[in-house]
Order: C-alpha cells, then sequence, then structure tokens
C-alpha cells in the first residue's frame, strides 16, 4: 500500500467518524429538544386544565348564591344599561336637531330687534325693524334678499274644531329662501297677493294622534287673534276667515311644521304691528358670506340688533348637549360604581362563608394563586354577564323610552292623519357600546382584586379552625 492509499483511507475512516459523532449529536439534540417540548405541552396542557377547574369552580359558585349572584349581576346590569340607554338617546337628539337644522339654507341669517337667546328677546327691543331697516340691509353689497316677517298665535277654527297654530307673516314665496328643499301636496299653491289664502305646516293640517285631518286644501277655516289694546289695556279679538291654499309636506323643521303662513299685510293688519317687524331672514350671496354680511349688520346697528346663523344656532345646541351628556354619564358611571360595591360585597361575604372550602383547597395542594384566581373568575363572570345584558336592555330600553312612551303633541305627522310625533330615535356607535363593555367588565374585575387578595392569604391551618 502506497503512502497516497494509505493517507486517502485515514481521511475516509476520519469522514466516517465526523458523520458518526454529528448523527449521534444531533440525535441527542433532537432528543433534548422533544424532551423540552414535551414538557412545554404538558405545563399548557395542565395551565388549561387549571383555567378550566377554575372556571367551572366559579360558575358552580356563583350558581349555588343564586339569588345573591343575581342581584349583584342585576347591579351591573342597571349600571351598564343606563349608560348605554343615556348615550344612545343623547345621539339620537343630537341627530334629530342636526336633522332640522340641515333644512335650512345655509345662507340665512335671522335678524330681529335686540339680542336673542333660547327664552326669547333680552329686554325690550333697542331698535324697530322697518321698512327703512329692511331697505338699508338689503343694500349691503353681499346681501341677496331680505324677507321681514310679523309673527303670533292665532287660534283657528274648523268646522268645529279649535287648534292653536303658530302664525308667520311674509310673502309666501320667499319660503323657498329659508328653507329650499320645501315642497307643497298635491293641489296646493302659493298665492302671495291673496290676503284670505293660508299655507298650513304638516302638523296643523294633519294633528299627530287624530285619525281625520284638521284642515284640507279649499277648507275655509276662521282664525282669531286676541291682544290688549295700548290705549284702554283692555282685551279684545279680532276674527278673519282663511281659505286653505296648500299644505306644506313635512319638513323636519318643527318652526315650520308647527306654523301657517299668510300674507305679510293680512298679518300687519290682523297683528295690529303699524309696520314694525319681529323678524327678519337675510340670505347671503353664500354661505361662505354668512359671517361677512354678519359682521356689516352688527357694524351698522351694533348691540342694538340680534343676528343669529344657523351655524350659532348649531353650537350653541351642541355645547348645551355637550354639558347634558357629560352630566347623564356621570350619572350612569355612578350606577356603575354602586354595581361595582355590590361586587365587592357579595364576593367578601363569599370569602367569609368559604373559609373552610379554602382551607381544604389549600391543604390538598392549591396555591395562593389558584384561590386568587378563582374569586377574580367569579367577578369577570359577573362582570361578563352583567355588562353583556347590559348592553341588550340598555338598547331596548333607549327604543322603548323614544317608541313606547313618545308625546302625541305636535309634530310632524308624516303627512297622514293619526301619525305618531316626531321621535328621536336612539343612536347607538359601536365604539361606545364597546367601551361601555369594556368598563363594565374592568370594574367588576377590579372590584374582585380585594376579596380575592383576602381569599388567597387566608392560612390552611387557620381556615380549617374556623
Amino acid at each position: 500500500m502506497g503512502i497516497e492509499d494509505y493517507s486517502k483511507e485515514n481521511e475516509s475512516n476520519s469522514s466516517r467518524k465526523d458523520a458518526y459523532h454529528n448523527v449521534k449529536n444531533k440525535s441527542a439534540g433532537n432528543n433534548v429538544q422533544s424532551a423540552s417540548s414535551a414538557r412545554t405541552n404538558r405545563k399548557s396542557a395542565s395551565r388549561r386544565k387549571n383555567y378550566k377547574q377554575i372556571f367551572i369552580l366559579s360558575f358552580d359558585a356563583l350558581r349555588e348564591r343564586k339569588a345573591r349572584s343575581a342581584l349583584t349581576i342585576l347591579m351591573v346590569v342597571v349600571g351598564g344599561a343606563l349608560m348605554v340607554a343615556l348615550n344612545g338617546m343623547s345621539a339620537g337628539q343630537s341627530a334629530f336637531m342636526n336633522k332640522q337644522m340641515s333644512m335650512l339654507a345655509p345662507n340665512v341669517l335671522f335678524v330681529s330687534s335686540g339680542q336673542m337667546n333660547f327664552r326669547g328677546p333680552q329686554g325690550p327691543p333697542t331698535i324697530v325693524l322697518s321698512n327703512e331697516v329692511v331697505t338699508r340691509i338689503k343694500s349691503l353689497p353681499f346681501v341677496q334678499e331680505v324677507v321681514p316677517s310679523y309673527q303670533g298665535q292665532l287660534q283657528l277654527n274648523a268646522q268645529g274644531n279649535v287648534l292653536n297654530a303658530q302664525i308667520i307673516a311674509m310673502d309666501p314665496q320667499k319660503i323657498y329662501l329659508v328653507t329650499p328643499s320645501l315642497q307643497l301636496v298635491e293641489g296646493s299653491s302659493i298665492q302671495p297677493n291673496n290676503p284670505t289664502a293660508m299655507l298650513v305646516g304638516d302638523s296643523i293640517a294633519n294633528p299627530p294622534g287624530k285619525t281625520t285631518p284638521f284642515v284640507s286644501t279649499g277648507q275655509t277655516v276662521k282664525g282669531t287673534f286676541t291682544y290688549v289694546e295700548q290705549n284702554t289695556g283692555k282685551t279684545k279679538e279680532q276674527s278673519k276667515s282663511f281659505v286653505i291654499s296648500g299644505v306644506i309636506q313635512p319638513t323636519g323643521n318643527n318652526f315650520i311644521d308647527r306654523s301657517v303662513i299668510i300674507n305679510e299685510a293680512t298679518g300687519n293688519s290682523l297683528f295690529h304691528k303699524s309696520g314694525k317687524y319681529d323678524q327678519m331672514v337675510v340670505a347671503a350671496l353664500s354661505g361662505d358670506l354668512v359671517a361677512t354680511v354678519q359682521g356689516e349688520i352688527t357694524g351698522l346697528y351694533g348691540t342694538n340688533i340680534g343676528v343669529t346663523t344657523p351655524k350659532a344656532i348649531s353650537q350653541t345646541i351642541q355645547r348645551f348637549q355637550s354639558g347634558n351628556n357629560a352630566f347623564t354619564i356621570a350619572i350612569a358611571f355612578i350606577a356603575l360604581l354602586v354595581g361595582a360595591v355590590g361586587i365587592i360585597t357579595t364576593l367578601y361575604t363569599s370569602v367569609s362563608e368559604r373559609t373552610k372550602e379554602i382551607g381544604t383547597m389549600k391543604a390538598i395542594g392549591a396555591k395562593s394563586r389558584f384561590i386568587l384566581m378563582l374569586f377574580l373568575s367569579e367577578a369577570l363572570l359577573i362582570g361578563i354577564i352583567g355588562a353583556s345584558v347590559g348592553l341588550i336592555t340598555g338598547m331596548g330600553g333607549a327604543y322603548l323610552l323614544t317608541t313606547g312612551f313618545a308625546p302625541r303633541g305636535p309634530g310632524t305627522g308624516g303627512g297622514q292623519p293619526g301619525a305618531p310625533a316626531p321621535q328621536i330615535n336612539p343612536v347607538f356607535v359601536a365604539n361606545q357600546l364597546l367601551n361601555v363593555w369594556i368598563l363594565s367588565v374592568t370594574l367588576s374585575i377590579a372590584s374582585g382584586i380585594f376579596p380575592a387578595w383576602k381569599a388567597a392569604r387566608l392560612s390552611p391551618l387557620e381556615a380549617l379552625r374556623r
């Protein structure tokens, strides 16, 4: 055998040895990895088994104390349901108001004599809205139209049926400047030069809750206005007959739906206004110029005149609703806290009653962590059940309050006799519902921490001696 052959044989033997050691090491590594994986699987299975046992024991504990558990869950249900219902009704109210405001043209301003708020004029008027004021405002560069009006209350008598209505005396053709989407029922017509013509809103023509219409197109009604004579101070009445020239379809704006519209000159005579207007609607050339027109009007008359825009009305309503929402949510949160106190009381009493049971579990090997998780899982089950039922109850309660107990007073009757009054349908947002659910469950778990900690700290010997 040559030196080269001997060298090749040694190299071959060395390669076989290395391969053998590699296989052996790999096999050993696989065995160690398999053993580690098996231990991990056993721990995972054991952990799942413990969690299953914990929830079974927790559910059995709640079921054994049915009355107490039901009352505790009811506290969580009440708090969660109250928060859901109030949130839904508040959101529905905001949507309802926004819908009404959206019916108004975006380029209009409402001008009155003196500053106004939701309760009416603040103090006596400091300026008289006359034709001179109308002409001056109409001459401003960015003003498209000025529509003056008289306003008052009128008692309508239609074939013995009596109804009080808000009356607006203006050029009826200009109503489209205020509400561009306004439509009339079939057979209606606008007669601006007819002193006896009257347009009626849907809630006047079809009063909510009534099975027959109050008036219809072509019908004659008698309007009676009551006023106090300035010279004598005596209360007097003045009556005038009108013919219904048209009925306005529901607009969603209660001010229009609950009003009747007559000729401007007729209103001046009937109300004894002597040319002193109650309000003017100013239409800017575009919605972007509303602020400019408002500044021009206040620049002319200062604080002696009140100027309001739909945007300002919406902002005021939103601020009011924000404060109202914060108040109602605070009430609902207090109700949830009451439920949390109920959970603490229930679980703490349960710890006292189950002292021997806890001692027995610890004596046979249950760890403090197991006891802690046992009572926390009871609080978790209470929270999950109470929060879930609370969401359903709150949504149902909100619909019941807004539909079942909705007032049958004046409102948009939907164009049909006997239609119910407009209702503020609740609006539920998925994100808000989830937040309420999480809050209810979190408060429940937090309420169970102290009783669970108290149970976990019990000594087996001390517990068995009791």
